[in-house]
Order: C-alpha cells, then sequence, then structure tokens
C-alpha cells in the first residue's frame, strides 16, 4: 500500500466518523417537539454534516476504487456503537461486539483480497 493510499484510506474513515456523526443529531432530534427551535437546529446540523461528507466523499473515490469505499463504509456499525455508548449510555453487549468485528473482519478480507487483484493485474502487464 503506498503512502497516498493510505492517507486516502485514513480520510475516508474520517468521512465516515463524520457520517456516523448524523445518526447522533438525528437521534437528538427525535426527541424534541417537531420544528422546536432545538429540532431544526439539530436538522441543521445533520444537512451540514451529510454536506461535508458528500462532497468528502466525491474526493475520496476519485482516489480509490468505488468498491473499496463501499466495503469500509460498513465501519459506521462501529462508530454507531461507540457513539451510541457515549452520548445515549447504551450498553455495548456480546452481540453488538461479536457484530462489530465480523463487520472489521469483513472489510479487512475485502481489503486483502482487493490489494491481491492489483498486485496481480500489475504483474500481468
Amino acid at each position: 500500500m503506498t503512502k497516498s493510499n493510505l492517507k486516502t484510506l485514513i480520510a475516508l474513515h474520517c468521512m465516515l466518523m463524520i457520517y456516523s456523526m448524523s445518526g447522533i443529531c438525528s437521534k437528538l432530534a427525535a426527541r424534541q417537539i417537531f420544528l422546536s427551535a432545538k429540532f431544526c437546529l439539530y436538522y441543521g446540523i445533520i444537512i451540514l454534516l451529510l454536506g461535508f461528507y458528500a462532497i468528502g466523499w466525491q474526493q475520496i473515490i476519485k482516489r480509490i476504487p468505488l468498491t473499496t469505499a463501499f466495503a469500509n463504509k460498513a465501519v459506521t456499525v462501529v462508530w454507531g456503537i461507540v457513539w451510541g455508548r457515549m452520548f445515549f449510555q447504551e450498553s455495548i453487549t456480546l452481540g453488538k461486539i461479536v457484530g462489530a468485528i465480523l463487520v472489521v473482519a469483513g472489510v479487512a478480507l475485502f481489503a486483502e483480497s482487493d490489494e491481491k487483484k492489483v498486485t496481480e493485474g500489475a504483474n500481468d502487464e
């Protein structure tokens, strides 16, 4: 993996973390009275976060294969668990941990197989 690809993957995961933060605001907005000031504030933050994410996502998929970017998007499950614990005192159960491990393992396996395909394709030329 090149230094440039590593930077792109780190940027991707930062974007995915930002994307997952919209879930925090969604849950907070759901607790408010419809169209109250706090409700509108939370939804405004959601729109800002998703707009920032959309711009970042477009920049990232210019630099890495779309399949790789989408495979990594699954780690938002992990961020959901982290945010649930931090902001809403949700419990972290064994099932959630096993699920998160499976998601991360799936992303790692996909990334490894994708890298092998790229390496084999370069050797064929």
